[in-house]
């Protein structure tokens, strides 16, 4: 008798299963090359600015110029959309502009103006040192729609990431002020990874060379190690930007550490705000404590 439920169970499960199949064509819709369309992409021309100047906020712009895939479906607009972060999380975007794409190439820019009203603030609220990103959105004539969601990996071998495709779904923007000599005085030091000495007072003097402050007083300053050669920091007069060169900076010997390298440094100097940042990678002479990695040092004047 069991035999039998059995097989009359068995023969329903079969017929089940047969009477859901397809049989007007493959389940899989990736099987057939028939099942795919055309797709498109923006590839950079160039980059027109990345920097936002905080002196002139309003009319200061970001952009690149880039156009079409040649082989890919006719674009009829682009959406250009901002974000405080690089995430590609669509909830983190706010929508700047749309530009009509007509012609071989377009420039799609973004103002200071145009961004402070997509983020819903103040121009005047924007901070030196404060980078955005903004994303190209297309949609093709058809209606499709394509960013950096939908156009291939995101691991640095496709689409939007690799080399060859110079795609263009993303391009970036930073606040900056330019470097105005001299800046030498009093800062109060906000950050020290190195000394710990945040909330004293330190004299930092212009260098020697155009564009160039000494570092000596907060490093190694009054912390009573000596001054090996002196902590010189580089400014881009231009942007801002900020470089630290190689130099053993300090002599900690007495303490067994031997010397202390700065090997390289990075960050920022803004003159109209008063605010040195930056990051020094740091090695110790004395192997037995070798690299220390990124110290960061910030200090506002006073």
């Amino acid at each position: 008798m069991k035999k039998i439920i059995y097989s009359i169970v068995f023969c329903s499960l079969l017929f089940a299963v047969s009477s859901c199949k397809k049989t007007d064509g493959p389940v899989n819709p990736l099987s057939s090359i028939n099942n795919f369309k055309v797709g498109s992409y923006l590839i950079l021309d160039k980059t027109i600015n990345e920097n936002f100047n905080l002196n002139s906020i309003a009319t200061s712009a970001v952009g690149v110029t880039v156009h079409q895939f040649a082989g890919g479906e006719k674009i009829d607009h682009i959406e250009v959309w901002a974000s405080a972060s690089s995430d590609y999380d669509t909830t983190k975007w706010k929508k700047v502009k749309t530009v009509a794409y007509a012609g071989d190439a377009v420039n799609l820019t973004v103002s200071g103006a145009e961004l402070a009203t997509a983020l819903g603030v103040a121009s005047s609220s924007f901070k030196p040192g404060t980078s955005y990103t903004f994303f190209n959105r297309i949609f093709t004539k058809s209606g499709a729609r394509y960013d950096v969601n939908n156009t291939g990996t995101n691991d640095g071998s496709g689409l939007n990431g690799g080399p060859e495709y110079k795609a263009s779904f993303v391009f970036g923007g930073i606040i900056i002020c330019p470097f105005v000599a001299p800046m030498g005085g009093t800062y109060k030091v906000i950050t020290d990874d190195w000394l710990g000495s945040a909330g004293a007072l330190v004299t930092i003097t212009d260098g020697t060379v155009a564009n160039t402050l000494d570092l000596s007083g907060a490093w190694p300053g009054d912390s009573g190690y000596p001054v090996k050669d002196h902590l010189i920091v580089k400014v881009d007069p231009a942007t801002g930007a900020a470089s630290v060169s190689a130099v053993t900076f300090m002599d900690l010997t007495i303490d067994g550490y031997g010397t202390a390298k700065a090997n390289s440094g990075s960050g920022y100097v803004f003159s109209c705000t008063g605010r040195i940042q930056l990051i020094i990678d740091v090695t110790l002479s004395n192997p037995a404590y070798g690299a220390q990695g990124g110290q960061r040092l910030v200090l506002q004047k006073q």
